[in-house]
């Protein structure tokens, strides 16, 4: 079964609509234009566009695309920041949505619903904003991500998985935020395991894993890929490139 996957978008709608098109440019080669499209997270926080991503997505929902959504550390703090009560995310309480002195991303995503996130603005007055100006319809968005999504010797999640506990047992907490125990697991996890989260300069096949996450957030591309079997191809204006392993 073949299979695209495109990596961490960061609120960047015009290369997301870019390798929408490498896609339907390749759906024309085969002829298959029914394939899922899987999006790896974070839509969310550090480009200028996150309104308009969750309103591409959401519009292609609605119009039946098929699209398979997943969900990324990015998103939950989204989400989690614009409840009732502003809350923190819920493993990493030590990481402000809105802090200053790292590049989370919370108030270039408000911003692009014409919140004012002013550094001296107190952030209750920020996040009141946020409520009024961002609507239902996109944390709902939030809401219906999966956390996964596995389809027989593939499995795509945002930042990785546990070794040694069964994909079927994993928990939101590493899907969405695990690094170091993910990456130094050299062994197979069975499926091949095609995630984003921890950027790269290209697209790296590690054998037992596929990271596409080549750093939108910092300037970088998103990219995609498309995999028949555990086979794959990062989709280029030229055409496809073979991804081997390391």
């Amino acid at each position: 079964m073949r299979h695209y996957a495109i990596g961490d978008i960061h609120g960047h709608l015009d290369k997301l609509q870019g390798v929408h098109a490498l896609i339907e440019a390749d759906r024309a080669v085969t002829g298959d234009h029914a394939a899922p499209v899987v999006h790896l997270g974070d839509f969310a926080d550090r480009g200028p566009d996150v309104n308009g991503v969750l309103e591409y997505m959401i519009a292609g929902q609605t119009e039946g695309r098929p699209w398979i959504n997943i969900l990324g550390n990015h998103d939950r703090m989204m989400w989690h920041f614009l409840q009732e009560e502003e809350q923190s995310d819920p493993l990493r309480d030590d990481l402000h949505w809105l802090m200053l002195n790292i590049n989370i991303g919370g108030r270039k995503s408000l911003a692009s619903y014409g919140v004012d996130v002013s550094d001296d603005r107190p952030v209750a007055e920020i996040h009141a904003e946020g409520r009024a100006k961002v609507p239902a319809a996109h944390l709902d968005f939030i809401t219906s991500l999966k956390e996964y999504h596995w389809a027989d010797d593939l499995y795509f999640c945002h930042a990785g998985v546990r070794p040694n506990v069964a994909l079927d047992a994993q928990v939101q907490d590493d899907l969405v935020w695990i690094r170091k125990d993910f990456h130094d697991h050299h062994d197979s996890f069975g499926p091949l395991i095609i995630h984003g989260h921890t950027h790269l300069d290209e697209i790296t096949h590690y054998g037992n894993r596929l990271n596409i996450d080549t750093g939108a957030a910092y300037g970088g591309p998103i990219s995609v890929v498309v995999i028949e079997g555990r086979d794959v191809w990062e989709l280029t204006e030229n055409g496809r490139r073979p991804v081997t392993p390391a």
